[in-house]
């Protein structure tokens, strides 16, 4: 976590760092995603050329092009969940100078969240 002030970019491979390996099925587990899928915030030949030594395939949107890169229906996702977050008013602005204390509000929040879509979805299924 980082300021509101910061540019997101200084983050992006400390991020790709702390990706623990993903385990599947079989074989020896990734250590690493395949793509990367991100808005026009990284946008950077730099930011690209680190993401291909590292054996990851960019999908960035471009800077200065109109929409329509195709990114929409992933990046709907992401932003969905910034929607459900923003709903508990404390986390819109942060207001805690410690990580720790706005890391736990933001794991308490997505508590609540899947608590709330797994008891729709099980009444649901009633």
């Amino acid at each position: 976590m980082t300021g509101g002030n910061r540019h997101d970019g200084t983050q992006l491979l400390p991020l790709l760092d702390a990706i623990a390996r993903i385990r599947g099925l079989r074989g020896r587990p990734r250590s690493k995603p395949k793509r990367l899928f991100a808005d026009r915030g990284y946008d950077y030949d730099k930011y690209r050329r680190l993401l291909w030594q590292r054996g990851i395939k960019p999908l960035i949107a471009r800077r200065g092009i109109a929409h329509g890169s195709g990114l929409g229906k992933t990046r709907r996702v992401v932003e969905r969940t910034f929607a459900w977050l923003h709903q508990f008013k404390r986390l819109r602005t942060r207001y805690e100078r410690r990580a720790d204390l706005r890391q736990g509000l933001l794991e308490l929040a997505s508590t609540i969240i899947c608590l709330r879509r797994l008891r729709t979805s099980f009444r649901n299924d009633q």
